[in-house]
């Protein structure tokens, strides 16, 4: 019995910001010398961002992000802001399906810009109103694949229990991230690129609702990158790991890989996660693809940033599900790793 994705509910913070208007509030607390603040000012030009949403009023972060206990402030405000965003997300999936908190039987969860325990899905349980009962897989770690590995991992569970409503949720405030005084070019670059957001996805198994049913997913490690994405965790937080050799990593391994899941499987949309110009243009490049078939992507990518796990998931609530088109969904994380769907609209 297939899964069925029958409600994506994205949603984003109330604080939006222009790419200049960050970039100028940003230059002098991250750069430490004239030449630092106009290569952050240019990185910030190339993302391919217009506007970002922010966890926090913009003029807050100079203060926070410099305290010398900033990551207990920052992730303090992941908690307080973070379930906010996701109890917003959990209502509008609930309502879009039609159901309500007490018919999800599985909560996933998942996020890489703050550590809670008990994990923000266990506080959001009373705060909804799902079951005590419910089966409950917090994650960290997967970085931006984690909101296409969530979808899957959803699949699983929800094929192993027929009937099961599913429930997904990610959540990431990467502005929360920032590292004050670290001109290092990865620094600059997250720090043009980033935005925040979240997103809960319902599925279910052997409903019959319109969605995306999940015809297919797999898993891949790409060989010799696991210094290329991630993070450093330290006193002062988290220290982003972007190698300037991630798109050429991608060029390299994930043409094979998609086409090989695929076969002669046909696929009308492609849901890519938006992590920022040069990663569109390597997948479109490995798939030979045609540019404007990552258009929903770059244009996500204009609007939001790059939302980690959430960007895929805003991808494909942007994508019409159009009886009988198949979708591929496409997450790349840490590791690195992808992530890979197959979806057909029903």
């Amino acid at each position: 019995m297939r899964s069925r994705v029958v409600a994506v509910e994205p949603v984003l913070p109330a604080h939006r910001h222009a790419q200049a208007e960050i970039a100028d509030v940003l230059a002098p607390l991250l750069a430490t010398s004239p030449r630092g603040a106009e290569l952050l000012r240019r990185l910030h030009t190339a993302a391919g961002v217009d506007t970002r949403y922010l966890a926090l009023p913009l003029e807050r972060y100079p203060d926070l992000v410099t305290r010398p206990d900033s990551f207990d402030a920052t992730n303090a405000v992941f908690a307080e802001v973070g379930l906010d965003l996701t109890e917003r997300a959990v209502k509008g999936a609930l309502d879009r399906a039609g159901l309500e908190p007490a018919d999800v039987d599985v909560l996933l969860f998942t996020t890489v810009t703050g550590i809670a325990a008990p994990s923000l899905d266990a506080v959001l349980v009373d705060r909804v109103g799902l079951r005590p009962d419910v089966v409950r897989w917090p994650g960290f770690g997967l970085g931006c694949a984690g909101g296409a590995a969530g979808l899957a991992r959803l699949d699983e569970f929800c094929r192993a229990r027929p009937g099961a409503v599913g429930l997904l949720v990610s959540v990431e405030l990467c502005s929360l991230t920032l590292q004050a005084q670290d001109a290092s070019t990865a620094n600059l670059v997250a720090s043009g690129l980033f935005g925040d957001g979240a997103t809960a996805v319902v599925m279910a198994s052997g409903g019959a609702a319109p969605g995306w049913d999940v015809l297919d997913h797999t898993s891949r490690l790409l060989p010799g990158s696991a210094d290329a994405l991630g993070w450093q965790v330290g006193s002062r937080g988290f220290r982003i790991v972007l190698s300037a050799g991630l798109p050429q990593i991608l060029r390299r391994h994930v043409g094979d890989d998609v086409r090989g899941f695929l076969g002669d499987r046909a696929v009308d949309d492609w849901v890519v996660h938006p992590g920022g110009p040069k990663v569109l243009d390597a997948v479109v490049e490995a798939l030979e693809l045609e540019p404007l078939a990552v258009d929903r992507s770059r244009e996500a990518l204009r609007r939001t940033g790059n939302l980690s796990s959430s960007g895929v998931l805003h991808v494909l609530a942007d994508t019409p599900a159009v009886p009988g088109r198949r979708a591929v969904v496409l997450g790349v994380g840490p590791g690195v790793s992808t992530e890979t769907l197959l979806l057909e609209a029903v």
